[in-house]
């Protein structure tokens, strides 16, 4: 974990991305996600696989990074992930624009 932005902290991946190793990443993620960064860092460097559970945690991130104002932005992505990014159309999906920041307070809508 970098923390050294907090504006943009980031996740070092690094191993297996599966179902048998997913859940703490994702707990990891809705903790940092609770917190509404402006943008959130999964750094995919040290990745060595992913499968289905682990495309769908990306999926997840982006999702709720949308509804709570926060990008996700991959960095250090391997060849294999941004094939599979792309033959998925998650490729298309995360370089949709972010829309504008919630507010909160009165003004607020729902």
């Amino acid at each position: 974990m970098d923390r050294s932005d907090p504006t943009a902290p980031a996740v070092r991946i690094g191993g297996d991305l599966a179902f048998t190793t997913a859940a703490p990443l994702r707990t990891e993620v809705d903790r940092l996600l609770a917190q509404t960064p402006q943008t959130l860092v999964l750094d995919f460097r040290d990745l060595l696989f992913i499968d289905s559970t682990g495309l769908s945690l990306i999926v997840h991130a982006w999702r709720d990074g949308q509804r709570g104002g926060t990008a996700i932005q991959l960095r250090e992505t391997p060849r294999f992930l941004a094939t599979i990014l792309d033959m998925t159309g998650v490729a298309g999906l995360l370089s949709r624009p972010q829309p504008d920041r919630p507010t909160t307070g009165p003004s607020a809508r729902v």
